[in-house]
């Protein structure tokens, strides 16, 4: 069932001030990824037991992927997931300070990937907020064409992406979903290219009409079908990848699901539903093998 109503429950904003962060990148310059992440086992520790909304927003995520936890292990549970966000962001400060030769990453599906790239529709990467998606990304030139990501930023986040370090390039074009028609006009044009186009898949957006209800984790979330809309459109197919932090120094790349949307489905939501819920499940198996790489910390099961 589609929804009707214009609203964001989440914020980009991240924990802590500049001022903190600039502390995790004076340890990072001393004394490495090592250095940060003994710093940050004690700073996730003091959070999770005296920041209560930090506990409050594990728990939207945490009560349906471990219903039966009470208690203590809810709050160990808490610290873990908490704590490999840390990580995460160490990591990608890590390789803008020190070089991306810090970390490496691995994917086995090259040949598969550029294959649907060869086909000229343009491919859409349907991703989540998993991993380390901006340290990710930093390989996507490896696919020898332009890459365009859907992503909007709020005025004030002092987080620090990975090329904002040094003076790296950015590894691909903004398109900010809040812009003039949500920038549906810059991405099919992008599409009709051939270039990459990356989505998040897992929050939402603008006018909640592009979205639909689907069980996640038992129970009924807000996904927006908008990606699948747009491959309908293009013809281009949607490819569910998630990036996973196999150790301190690796990463890995997942693509779970090559997805192909019919052209013509139109705008009704109910024709994408079969799509919407082939990248939900995706990302429900991607939270089995990887409980606590899995960072929203926002009630997406909140339905207006």
């Amino acid at each position: 069932m589609s929804i009707i109503k214009k609203t964001r429950q989440w914020t980009s904003h991240s924990i802590g001030s500049s001022f903190q962060h600039n502390i995790f990148y004076m340890f990072i310059r001393i004394g490495g990824w090592r250095l940060a992440y003994f710093i940050l086992y004690f700073v996730v520790l003091y959070y999770i037991l005296f920041r209560p909304s930090v506990r409050d927003k594990c728990r939207y995520y945490l009560s349906r992927r471990f219903p039966g936890e009470k208690s203590i292990k809810r709050l160990i549970s808490s610290y873990r997931l908490s704590l490999e966000l840390g990580k995460v962001l160490i990591d990608r400060a890590v390789i803008g300070i020190l070089g991306t030769d810090r970390i490496s990453i691995s994917f086995n599906d090259w040949d598969a990937l550029n294959g649907l790239i060869k086909e000229g529709k343009g491919v859409i990467f349907l991703m989540a907020h998993v991993g380390s998606w901006q340290w990710a990304l930093s390989t996507l030139p490896l696919l020898k064409v332009p890459v365009n990501m859907v992503i909007h930023r709020e005025e004030g986040d002092v987080d620090m992406h990975y090329f904002e370090h040094r003076s790296m390039e950015q590894p691909y074009r903004v398109i900010d979903p809040e812009g003039f028609l949500g920038g549906t006009l810059e991405m099919i044009e992008a599409l009709k290219k051939g270039e990459v186009l990356c989505i998040m898949g897992d929050r939402l957006f603008g006018n909640l009409k592009n979205t639909l209800s689907v069980r996640f984790l038992g129970e009924g979330a807000l996904f927006h079908f908008s990606a699948m809309k747009i491959a309908s459109i293009s013809g281009a197919p949607v490819v569910v990848i998630f990036p996973y932090k196999k150790d301190a120094t690796q990463y890995g790349f997942k693509m779970a699901k090559v997805i192909r949307v019919p052209a013509g489905l139109g705008r009704s939501g109910d024709r994408f539903q079969p799509y919407v819920e082939e990248y939900v499940r995706a990302l429900e198996d991607f939270t089995m093998e990887y409980p606590f790489q899995f960072f929203n910390f926002y009630d997406m099961w909140k339905i207006p």
